[in-house]
């Protein structure tokens, strides 16, 4: 099932996302309908810009599980590049994140960070 933003909303990193959507259907359907529905309402709310929320997504990421294989860190980085920020500022962020999540789970993050900004560049 696909959701719908409603036309008068407000910019939203999963709303406005079809490809994010669609992975998150990839995954399975009915979590992926979910996921679009609950992320997208509280993307939504008005007193976080986009960017920040992504970026802490990203920290949360870190906090939570590290760079295990099912780790959405890929997906958040790309959301929050998409948001405007740069990979120096999630650099920034991670240097941020080792102080309070830890140094052996900030670690893995820069060297997936590395290898998604390489992907990125190879793009452009």
């Amino acid at each position: 099932m696909d959701y719908k933003k409603p036309a008068n909303a407000p910019s939203n990193a999963v709303l406005d996302d079809l490809e994010l959507q669609s992975g998150l259907n990839g995954v399975n359907p009915a979590f992926g309908d979910l996921c679009t529905r609950v992320a997208g309402e509280v993307w939504g709310k008005p007193l976080i810009d986009q960017a920040t929320k992504a970026m802490l997504t990203i920290a949360i990421d870190v906090v939570n599980q590290g760079m295990v294989p099912e780790s959405p860190f890929e997906v958040h980085v790309r959301m929050a590049l998409k948001q405007g920020v740069s990979f120096d500022q999630i650099e920034e962020l991670l240097l941020f994140t080792c102080v309070y999540a830890g140094f052996n789970k900030t670690a893995p993050a820069f060297i997936k960070l590395a290898e998604i900004r390489k992907k990125a560049e190879a793009n452009n």
